[in-house]
């Protein structure tokens, strides 16, 4: 109170070094970084030769994203301040923000060797720089060091598993997950990550696993409810994935996403009706959304084909760069007897992906069904280069060439 209103009165109180640390410690905690900031200026007006005060101001340029400044202050006192563990790990955080990870592990280890009774407080302050930093290949090695000297504390386990995934590596992420669940087994949210890491690395079983027991600990978790259901309706059980669905849509009523994904299932469970009215509903939440557009498309694709081409349309209009929508595309012209317009569409889904077999198979069919040989020989020479002889490329090749008259280039392949 006395600091702010000398601040308000444009006044100059005193203040000793002490009080000085602990305000800016102060601001900084509720995280004001401009007004710790001025603190710090004045307090090395007040005390210009008391390097605490130095160290502080040096914290607070960490906070301001500031490292060239800190790396100055540090540079002048360094020499005074050797024994002081603080000043080094000053020294790495700066040269950690400007991306020299090696001198950042010099310096928070020279950190780490100046005061051992001290070493699980420094080891918390460089796991949260580093964690601030986004470093997290270097913030692994002092977390696993942290976590043997403290080996009952299970925050370090999660914050492990964090890091482990951030660096993509599952397994040991997983490793630590499980580690933490078997200290913490009601944590609903690492059951839930766990869903996440399980899924990322193709175990659904245990993923699937995983996220009931998040909803048996938390009913509310809509996310792994979500999730849940998404696993069920790739598995083929498509009615309880509906049950999830409609758990779902309890939390998030409005989400275009999972009623499009419910109607999905209605449509494998061969309730049509309800999939076309859940996928119209999708629509009129968010008519920008692709997928119940493309739902729609694939729902009418053999009964009304013409209004199927309509719906995928749409659904290309709205998201042009999905391979399976301009394949299905084509199968909707096909239905209608508009070749050309198949071929055309095949072709967009070939720019998109020279890798989908299907587009290639079906290309094969309407080339010798249409006879289509002439424009056909470049589009399948290239696909030859892409991706070699796929579902008998090198046959339907074959036949153009024979049926454009190039005799010996058939004989070739």
């Amino acid at each position: 109170k006395r600091y702010e209103s000398m601040r308000n009165n444009n006044e100059n109180y005193f203040f000793d070094v002490a009080e000085f640390e602990t305000l800016i410690d102060y601001y900084l905690e509720i995280s004001d970084v401009n007004y710790a900031f001025e603190v710090a200026e004045s307090a090395c007006q007040q005390h210009p030769t008391s390097t605490s005060i130095q160290i502080k101001k040096a914290k607070v340029l960490i906070d301001k994203g500031r490292p060239l400044d800190v790396l100055k202050i540090i540079k002048l006192i360094e020499k005074i301040e050797a024994s002081n563990y603080e000043v080094f790990l000053l020294k790495g955080a700066a040269l950690g923000m400007l991306g020299d990870l090696n001198g950042t592990r010099k310096y928070f280890d020279t950190a780490l060797s100046i005061d051992e009774n001290e070493e699980i407080n420094i080891l918390l302050n460089i796991t949260g720089i580093l964690n601030d930093l986004n470093h997290y290949k270097l913030l692994t090695n002092y977390l696993e060091r942290l976590s043997r000297l403290e080996p009952d504390d299970i925050n370090h386990l999660y914050d492990l598993a964090f890091a482990y995934e951030k660096l993509g590596d599952y397994k040991s992420s997983i490793k630590y997950y499980r580690k933490y669940l078997d200290m913490e087994p009601f944590s609903d949210n690492a059951w839930y990550n766990l869903g996440l890491l399980y899924t990322r690395e193709g175990m659904m079983k245990k993923a699937l696993d995983a996220y009931e027991f998040s909803v048996a600990i938390n009913p509310d978790n809509f996310f792994a409810i979500f999730n849940m259901a998404n696993i069920l309706s790739k598995e083929g059980k498509y009615s309880e994935a509906l049950e999830a669905y409609h758990h779902y849509l309890e939390f998030e009523e409005e989400s275009s996403e999972a009623i499009t994904y419910a109607a999905e299932c209605y449509g494998k469970t061969g309730d049509r009706l309800k999939a076309f009215k859940m996928y119209n509903e999708a629509i009129d939440l968010d008519p920008d959304f692709s997928e119940p557009w493309y739902g729609l498309g694939l729902l009418l694709l053999d009964d009304k084909p013409e209004e199927s081409v309509k719906y995928f349309r749409k659904a290309v209009s709205l998201k042009n760069d999905d391979c399976e929508y301009w394949y299905y595309l084509a199968e909707a012209y096909f239905n209608c007897n508009r070749v050309k317009d198949s071929f055309r569409s095949l072709i967009e889904a070939l720019n998109i992906d020279p890798y989908h077999d299907p587009t290639w198979l079906r290309l094969g069919k309407l080339i010798i069904e249409g006879t289509y040989y002439y424009h056909a020989v470049g589009i399948l020479e290239k696909g030859m280069k892409v991706i070699g002889d796929v579902h008998g490329l090198r046959y339907i090749l074959a036949s153009a060439y024979l049926f454009t008259g190039d005799k010996a280039s058939f004989r070739l392949h």
